[in-house]
This record gives structure tokens, C-alpha cells and sequence, in this order.
């Protein structure tokens, strides 16, 4: 009987159960006689009541004062409820059924971590693998040398199946990127698969009382958050010598999902650092380039054409001083350069964009690096432990290690001697005023003014909500 209904289309079934319903409310409204009334007569022929010999027409008479039958759409709603229940019962069944086919064909998964010391032929042989079917997967076109740089902490998941063949291997290099190989006819196709995250922007801010780590620490940054902002100020505030304990900060960034799971965190998308008094705001923005920076308000770039100290120092070990005792000689030298003391083989930067004049040993610099940027600017980095292998000519980038620190030549202990000279005549790095990288295009903004405005009123609301939950 089952099996007969579901010959029917879904469609028949609910008027048939409806149609039905209706004939059991007009039976139960007929008179036992003719009725006198105003009424409309309506014809009814129920085949379905005569299975054996043919019945003489049944006529029903409903007088106007008593409702017409109707279907109740509750009842309606029961029986297309009850079809589709049993459609879906069907469907899982076929579903799990089709998934235990699939798995008997090409095998269950079995995933392992790879860890360090772990080489692609023993991980295959661990699984009963021969070395005939790693040269065959990783000599799948376009993706097999991938393989090649596995590293600790990433995955590969096996399927094998029953007869022993590797139908498919899945090499997840990340939680958002998975290379995909399956068994072909003539060895194995691949293919890469891309995830995207969820976006969702976060607020944080803090107040410093002795460094910017400990606050955006205690504010729930992460380091490379943390890193991320200085880079961003770190033209306009010496995080070293400038910061004050008062000094404050607001970031409005982004953090990765997937799937509910914190992946690690994007871009700042705006923030505003207030250092001894004065408010600096910086907006990220893509123009229609694709090239992304940021900004000031008003369109200025937050960089500088150099950066204001090219390494990461622990200590100034000599400042700018004409008048310098040399700690060599001991006789009065102007020193008309910083040294910024730092462990061994620190990467030195170079400052900005230029050309390599220099690239070599000269007695007292030690290893040295001469660079020739525009405007007649020449930065020079000296006592370097090595260097990077720069030609005299060769362009270079800002922020492109260049050497690393030493002390060779004249010095008594690792630092970068760094000068900084403007036609020919020294200037302090630490004070001089250093030009503007290019600003906002003018065609480009119009649309940055809209979408500035719109991040710094978000990062203003979320500063102003905090403020007044306090």
C-alpha cells in the first residue's frame, strides 16, 4: 500500500486527504429531509463510496444559514507535514546509505599531525604506502612539489580503502587552505581549496603607565597587533623616547572565525594614538589600485619617505653631539650621527627608498652601507657584523634589511652608527624633519572621505560607549 501511495505526486496525495476530510463534514451537516429554506444546492458524486455496483446519485442540500464546508488550512498544514516528514526519513536513509557506499569505495580518514623530523616517504610507508605512490602524488602537476615543505604542525588526512589504494589525500597547509588529491586514472589530480573567515570587527583601547607592550598586552592585543600600531605611528612617535605614562590609544581591528573558531587577527582598520597631549589618527584605505596604506584624516600617508630609526634598538648608545668625547680616542670628535645599541646580527632597514652608492669595508665605518635617496639625502649605516651583498647602483626599498648589526671598524661593542646627511651636510636623525610619502590620489578622494569618516565616527562610538560604561 506504502508503495503504491508513493507512486502518487505530493501534490495528489494532500488533495485526496483534503477532499476526504470535506466529504466527512457534509455528511455530517445532511438533513434527514428537504428543507424549506433558502438554499443552494450542491451536486456530490463519491465514487469512492461504491466499490462493488454503481449507486444512485447522492444530492446534499445546505441551506444558506449554515456554512459552506470548508478545509481547515491546519489540517492542510498537518498532512503536507506528514509527507514531508516521510520524505525526509526517506531521503536520510538514502543519504546514509549513499555515505556508506562511498565510504566502502574509497575508504575512511585517518588524519595525522606531521611533526618535526617527519619526512613525506615515512609518513606514506607508516600508512602502508609504497614509494611508487609518493612519487605519483607528488608528481601531480601544478601542486605535487608542495608536498616537498611539509613543516611541523600542518596535516595530511589519508583515505585508503579496502584494497589498499590511496583514493584521496587532503594537505592542509592552514585552517583556511587545503590541497586536495585524488586518485585518476593515470595517477592523481589536485586541487587547491580556499576558506574564507568570518570578518568581525573588534575594539580595544588602553592607557599606558610604563610601556605600549604591557597596555595593548593588558588591553588584549596581541603582539603582532601591538607591532602593527607602533609600525603605523612609528613615523610620527618614537616609541622609545617619546612615550608618556597618560599617553592613550583606541583600535578598531579585525578578527578571523571559522566555524566559531578564533583563527587570529586581520588588519587595524582605524585607530588613534593620543602621545603627551596630541591625538594621531590613522585610517586603512584600498584605492582602486589595489595598493592599500595608511592615512590621515585629510588624505596625508601616515608614512614618511624615511623611517626614523632603520633598526630595532634597545638603547642609544650616542646621540648627535659635535662636541663628543670619541670613547676610542678620547680626544673631543663631533659625533654628527645616533648609535643605537642592539644585540648581535639585529637586521638594519634601510630608511627609504634610494640607490646603493656604497656597499663594503672603509677602515673606521667597519662594514658599511652608503644609500642615495632623492632630494640629495644620503643615509649611511656603519659597524655592521655583515652585509646583505648589495651592488653600488642596485635599487632599494624602504624597510629592505640591507646589513646586520656588529661591530666592526671602529667600536667598541654591537650598534648601528647611523648618519643622516642633506646635501652633503649632517643632520640629526632623530630630529630632522623628514618628508611626506605621497597622499591620497585626487581622484581617489572623494571615496576616501566617505569611507574615513565612516571608520572614525565606529571607532569614536565604540570609545565614547566605553567611556560611558565607566
Amino acid at each position: 500500500m506504502n508503495q503504491r501511495l508513493k507512486q502518487f505526486p505530493k501534490r495528489h496525495l494532500l488533495l485526496a486527504t483534503t477532499i476526504a476530510a470535506s466529504i466527512m463534514g457534509v455528511m455530517a451537516l445532511l438533513p434527514s429531509g428537504d428543507v424549506e429554506a433558502k438554499r443552494n444546492e450542491i451536486p456530490m458524486t463519491i465514487d469512492a463510496l461504491q466499490p462493488q455496483e454503481s449507486a444512485p446519485e447522492l444530492t446534499s442540500s445546505i441551506t444558506t444559514s449554515q456554512p459552506e464546508p470548508f478545509i481547515s488550512s491546519q489540517s492542510t498544514d498537518k498532512a503536507e507535514a506528514s509527507i514531508k516528514e516521510l520524505e525526509q526519513e526517506s531521503d536520510a536513509k538514502a543519504l546514509a546509505k549513499a555515505a556508506y557506499d562511498l565510504e566502502q569505495q574509497l575508504g575512511k580518514w585517518h588524519n595525522i599531525t606531521i611533526k618535526s623530523g617527519d619526512n613525506l616517504s615515512a609518513l606514506f610507508n607508516a600508512q602502508g604506502l609504497s614509494a611508487s605512490v609518493v612519487y605519483q602524488v607528488a608528481s601531480t602537476p601544478k601542486y605535487g612539489d608542495t608536498l616537498a615543505r611539509i613543516r611541523p604542525g600542518e596535516s595530511l588526512e589519508f583515505r585508503i580503502n579496502q584494497e589498499g589504494t590511496l583514493t584521496q589525500l587532503r594537505y592542509e597547509k592552514s585552517k583556511l587552505e587545503s590541497i586536495f588529491f585524488t586518485k585518476a586514472d593515470d595517477g592523481y589530480l589536485a586541487e587547491l581549496v580556499t576558506l574564507s573567515p568570518e570578518i568581525r570587527p573588534t575594539y580595544a583601547s588602553g592607557t599606558i603607565e610604563s610601556s605600549l607592550f604591557l597596555a595593548s598586552q593588558k588591553a588584549g592585543l596581541s603582539q603582532n597587533l601591538t607591532m602593527e600600531l607602533a609600525g603605523i605611528f612609528g613615523w610620527d612617535i618614537d616609541f622609545v623616547q617619546d612615550i608618556r605614562s597618560g599617553d592613550t590609544f583606541n583600535v578598531l581591528y579585525e578578527e578571523k572565525y571559522l566555524e566559531g573558531e578564533k583563527l587570529g587577527d586581520g588588519d587595524i582598520l582605524v585607530a588613534s594614538f593620543t602621545n603627551q597631549g596630541q591625538t594621531f589618527t590613522a585610517v586603512r584605505y584600498t584605492d582602486s589600485q589595489g595598493d592599500t596604506d595608511y592615512y590621515t584624516p585629510d588624505g596625508k600617508s601616515m608614512k614618511k619617505a624615511f623611517l626614523r630609526t632603520p633598526v630595532d634598538f634597545t638603547r642609544i648608545s650616542s646621540r648627535y653631539n659635535p662636541d663628543r668625547l670619541h670613547p676610542i680616542f678620547k680626544t673631543k670628535r663631533p659625533h654628527r650621527a645616533v648609535d643605537y645599541a642592539a644585540p648581535m646580527n639585529t637586521p638594519i632597514k634601510a630608511a627609504g627608498d634610494g640607490r646603493v652608492q656604497f656597499s663594503g669595508w672603509q677602515n673606521g665605518y667597519g662594514n658599511v652601507v652608503f644609500i642615495e635617496h632623492p632630494n640629495n639625502i644620503v643615509t649611511i649605516y656603519a659597524h655592521a657584523n655583515k652585509l646583505t651583498g648589495l651592488k653600488k647602483g642596485q635599487r632599494v626599498r624602504q624597510g629592505q634589511i640591507i646589513a646586520y648589526v656588529g661591530k666592526t671598524g671602529w667600536a667598541t661593542g654591537p650598534h648601528l652608527h647611523y648618519e643622516f646627511r642633506v646635501n652633503g651636510v649632517h643632520r640629526n636623525p632623530m630630529t630632522v624633519k623628514l618628508p611626506d610619502a605621497a597622499p591620497i590620489a585626487k581622484k581617489e578622494m572623494a571615496n576616501f572621505k566617505k569611507q574615513s569618516e565612516l571608520m572614525i565616527a565606529r571607532l569614536e562610538k565604540q570609545s565614547d560607549t566605553l567611556l560611558a560604561t565607566q
